[in-house]
Parts: C-alpha cells; structure tokens; sequence
C-alpha cells in the first residue's frame, strides 16, 4: 500500500462515509422491489428496495476501506449521522457496520443503545432486530449484570424499547442461557396488546423452548389464558401438530 493510500484512508471521516453509504445505497434503488418491501411492514417505511445481500456487500467493502483507522468511536459517530435517515437500507448499513466493531463495545453502548431505541432511531422491528440480539445480547453476554437492567424495558414506553426487551435474548435464549429472566420477560410483555410485542414475545418463547422444551410446555399449560394468541402460536411452531392443537384448546381463556 502506498503512503498516499494509507492518507487517504486515514481522512475518511464518519461524515464521509455515511455519504458514500447513502450514495452507494441509492445507486443500487429499486422502486418496484421498494413497494414488495413495505408489505412486510405494518407501519409505513421508507426504502430503496435493495436485496439484503446488496446491503451486506456495500457495508463490508466500505468496512474495508476504514477498518484499519477507524475505532469504536468512529462506528458509534456513523450510527448517529445514519440510524436518523428514514431509509430500511440506511439503518441497516449503519447497524452492520457497528456490530463489526462488537469486540469493543463497552457497558456505555449499553446506553447508547436504549437511546437510539428511545429516539425511534430504529422505528421498525427489522431496525430493532437487526442491533439488539447481537448488540445487546453480546454486551449482555460480556457484562452479566446487565441483564437484569434489561427487565424494565418491558414498562417503557416507547415500543421499540419493549420490543428490544425481547428480542435481545433471541441468541442467548436459543444456547440455553438466562432462561429464568427470559420467562419473567416473557410475562411482563403480555398485557401489550401490540402485535410486533406479541409476535416478538413469542419469538423469544419458541427460541427458549429450543434447549428446554418441557419447560417451554409447562410454561405455556400454566399461563396460558393470559398469553396473547398471537405469542402463543409463534411459540408453538416447534412442537408436533397434535401438541399445537391440544395446547391452543387447553390454554384458551374461559
């Protein structure tokens, strides 16, 4: 590599490359595959219709062009210019982007996560659960205690935050780990009548159940009539049909 290359990458600010994203991003729009997108979505969202593996490519060629300079800093610096922008891809680059700098995240990203959450940086659960299982659940995995910080998410406010609290433990719950504050999660969210909260909250259920289906099933048989229908079948999935139809008739409320 020349001296002039290493200066050039060395003056590749966050404010520069989150133009080239952008730029990048937009170069490869697609209207028609814009509007198939929106239907995975029940809130309206913006997008550039790019397939995900197009979204993968740009993120990593341009992680390539930095990686030698850039630290935790820089990356954070990118979220807070791109996480903002309207655009699916945009928040999706930016989160692939900083998840590759997950060796060093630190307890403030912790924070500065909940925040981006709180600030409907990440107003959709595609945003949401591309950032939490990893990058909460990493941080969760090096730093134990703040797991249990993690529980009062479940009252707060703003949905994507309630839905972080579950989404967070995908990962661990599927290896087995935290299972007891995943259940006491698992609780806290079912009076939310939110369908991207129920479905979430059955997500994290069905993962749980993976390691410890008996306890999934126990689980299910004792609070059944309280868990949404919704969480319920997205739960289930993994059981045999004939399991799924006697738990959906036992647990229903009378």
């Amino acid at each position: 590599m020349t001296a002039e290359t290493k200066k050039e990458r060395k003056s590749v600010s966050p404010e520069d490359l989150a133009k080239k994203i952008v730029n990048s991003l937009r170069a490869k729009a697609d209207p028609e595959k814009a509007v198939q997108i929106q239907r995975y979505f029940k809130e309206n969202v913006s997008s550039y219709g790019l397939a995900a593996e197009d979204i993968r490519e740009i993120a990593r060629d341009l992680y390539e062009s930095v990686r030698r300079n850039w630290t935790i800093e820089e990356a954070i610096d990118l979220c807070e210019i791109l996480l903002p922008n309207k655009y699916l891809e945009v928040k999706s680059t930016a989160e692939i982007f900083f998840l590759r700098f997950q060796k060093d995240f630190g307890r403030p990203v912790f924070s500065l996560i909940k925040k981006w959450l709180a600030q409907d940086y990440c107003d959709n659960w595609a945003s949401v659960d591309g950032l939490c299982p990893d990058g909460l659940g990493g941080l969760m995995e090096k730093y134990p205690d703040l797991v249990h910080r993690i529980k009062g998410w479940t009252a707060h406010p703003n949905m994507w935050v309630k839905r972080a609290s579950a989404v967070a433990f995908i990962k661990l719950a599927r290896k087995g780990k935290y299972l007891d504050v995943v259940y006491q999660i698992s609780r806290k969210l079912f009076p939310f009548e939110e369908d991207l909260i129920e479905k979430a909250n059955g997500w994290l259920l069905r993962e749980a159940g993976k390691t410890d289906i008996a306890r999934l099933e126990k689980f299910l048989y004792r609070h059944g009539p309280k868990i949404p229908r919704t969480t319920l079948r997205y739960a289930i999935e993994r059981f045999p049909e004939a399991k799924r139809k006697h738990l959906l008739e036992k647990t229903r409320e009378r």
